[in-house]
């Protein structure tokens, strides 16, 4: 956390005291106004406690850390975006234009938020409808590439920032902001998700990070700021755990969460059934993909946000997409996180399951190699990096056959595939079976082959036999 700006008085200090070096390190990192002052004291050669105490009198008012017109805030109306509008006003002497992203975290999260937004100091609200864009153009590529970070995480938090971000971008051009800023602590991967996408899309703004810049150490700090600035602090309970929402999963971290022994306890989970007390009766449910891309649910054809939606709904009643792992952040630490992905579990099964049909050997062990690169590139918010796109690129053409059904069985927190079918299937039932097929497969290829194939074993068996 940066330090804030030094008093005219410690440097006044360390000039009497004979300090000189310490009174030039202090020196540069104060405005020049409040520096001339300093000067002038220290010229003075008489009367110095005197001087201390009037620039004590003269230095209340925080100094401005640098002068922005307008900056465009990431704002979800919680505690810490609330302490935020004001603190940015004071520091930078900015307008401020509130920003919330509809990502499908729930109608309740954006109830009043323009009246909460207004009474902590800001100039206006805008906000945007994201969800289909979110899935659209974030979510399905992600599944498409089948990216999933460390085996388990399906990237859910690592999808929303740079929709939000992008959207952040525009809706500075829009009021004209030279800055955007973001409530993200300097621990966590968002910050780093954010940021890059603001220096993809726009390299010009200002980024404003305040977490990594005041004195506030935590909620009773903040509260504190907000009374002192008439800042009306939200009555909502504070959840014990750490929480992120959007329309494809909801992530729970903190409290006994923390140490990976303990159990997480039923009463966390907010999105899925308890897998022990989901319907006793299976539901069937078929998914149809066009070029690995999701387009109906039980024949019906859904936009990308609601045919998410609907696989929500059927997963979370049977209890399917509960993950809880560790994980490497990119900030170096570890940290343990618990998961709700119903519909993006559904989702993902299904497409690797339709891809065993239409993907052949090399191709899919080449896919697979490069999801982890894809997964990675994602995680670290490098959305916008050529290489993703490049990624992307060749995931889009692999998959152009990836066209054709999964019908799934859902039951008691697993879905396990029951059926899959493609026009482009690779599998040939006259090739595959044990009775004689079309001639196509002769066995007797098979032994050349083997001899062949397993050249290098019997050189090296006939060496270690000498």
């Amino acid at each position: 956390m940066a330090a804030l700006a030094p008093s005219s008085r410690s440097i006044a200090v360390a000039l009497i005291s004979g300090d000189r070096s310490r009174a030039a390190h202090l020196a540069v990192r104060i405005p020049i106004s409040r520096a001339s002052r300093v000067a002038a004291m220290a010229c003075s050669s008489s009367g110095n406690v005197a001087a201390i105490a009037s620039e004590q009198a003269h230095s209340s008012a925080p100094a401005i850390r640098q002068k922005l017109n307008k900056v465009v805030l990431a704002y979800s109306g919680g505690l810490d975006t609330s302490v935020i509008v004001p603190w940015l006003r004071e520091n930078y002497g900015c307008e401020v234009v509130c920003f919330t992203a509809d990502v499908g975290q729930g109608l309740g999260e954006l109830e009043g938020l323009e009246a909460k937004a207004k009474a902590s100091g800001a100039s206006q609200l805008i906000i945007k409808d994201l969800k289909e864009e979110f899935v659209k153009d974030f979510i399905f590529p992600c599944l498409r590439a089948g990216a999933v970070y460390e085996r388990k995480y399906l990237l859910g938090t690592s999808m929303a920032r740079p929709v939000i971000a992008k959207a952040m971008v525009d809706a500075a051009k829009e009021v004209g902001a030279d800055a955007v800023s973001h409530g993200c602590t300097g621990k966590g991967n968002d910050q780093v998700r954010f940021e890059l996408t603001f220096f993809a899309l726009n390299p010009k703004l200002a980024v404003v990070a305040p977490w990594r810049e005041w004195d506030i150490k935590g909620r009773e700090d903040a509260i504190e700021y907000a009374k002192k600035h008439n800042v009306p602090v939200p009555v909502t309970k504070k959840s014990i755990y750490s929480r992120d929402r959007n329309l494809w999963h909801i992530s729970h971290e903190g409290d006994i969460l923390e140490d990976p022994a303990n159990e997480p306890k039923e009463d966390m989970f907010v999105m899925t059934t308890n897998p022990e007390k989901a319907p006793d009766t299976p539901e069937y449910l078929e998914i149809s993909f066009e070029r690995g891309l999701p387009v109906t649910v039980n024949g019906k054809a859904l936009s990308p946000a609601k045919l998410l939606e609907a696989l929500n709904d059927a997963g979370a009643r049977h209890g399917i997409g509960r993950v809880d792992m560790v994980e490497n952040r990119l900030v170096g630490m570890k940290s343990r996180g618990v998961y709700e992905t119903p519909g993006g579990t559904i989702l993902s099964l299904a497409a690797r399951e339709l891809e065993s049909l239409t993907l052949d050997r090399e191709t899919m062990q080449m896919k697979d190699t490069m999801a982890l690169k894809y997964a990675e590139l994602v995680y670290a918010g490098r959305w916008f990096d050529p290489l993703r796109e490049s990624l992307d690129a060749f995931m889009e053409k692999v998959t152009e056959t990836t066209s054709g059904s999964v019908k799934l069985k859902l039951f008691k927190g697993s879905a396990v595939v029951a059926s899959r079918t493609s026009p482009f299937s690779l599998y040939r039932q006259d090739i595959s079976s044990f009775e004689e097929g079309s001639g196509i497969y002769n066995q007797g290829d098979a032994a050349g082959f083997i001899r062949l194939y397993g050249l290098p074993t019997r050189v090296r068996a006939m060496l270690l036999e000498k």
